[in-house]
């Protein structure tokens, strides 16, 4: 059985939230350290990156190799499979959260037809690990067949 493997990241964060700021960097060192801050994560314009996007740039890539992996399973090779995730965070009355998030995918896949490919591109978002972890929020998904 393999082992499980462990990622790690680490923010720093200085000062109230307001004016405050902070800093992102992952343990395998694949981007640099980057910014966050308040402003960023609440009214967007910023020049740095917001937990969400970091989730948006998680989630695109979990999905487009569970597509990858559950066309494979069918016997079907993707040429591609190029997927976008936008993760909406709103400040309510209820306070800050992420209110949901859309994924748009469009892929090569020779010798499938559409309403198998949609099939697939349905259970492969139930199958995404990052899908299963964010499944408090509604996911919606937009599958587009080249």
């Amino acid at each position: 059985m393999p082992r499980p493997v462990v990622r790690p990241a680490s923010s720093v964060w200085e000062g109230d939230l307001a004016q405050g700021g902070g800093r992102t960097t992952v343990g395998s060192g694949a981007f640099p350290e980057v910014a966050i801050t308040w402003k960023a994560r609440s009214e967007g314009g910023e020049p740095q990156t917001t937990p969400e996007e970091l989730i948006a740039a998680a989630h695109a890539s979990c999905y487009s190799m569970a597509l990858s992996h559950e066309l494979a399973s069918r016997g079907t090779t993707a040429e591609s499979v190029s997927t976008t995730a936008q993760v909406t965070f709103e400040v309510t009355d209820a306070g800050p959260g992420i209110t949901g998030i859309a994924l748009t995918v469009n892929a090569k896949v020779p010798g499938i037809s559409e309403e198998d490919f949609l099939a697939v591109a349905e259970g492969a978002k139930a199958g995404c690990p990052v899908s299963k972890a964010l499944s408090a929020v509604p996911i919606t998904l937009d599958a587009t067949l080249a």
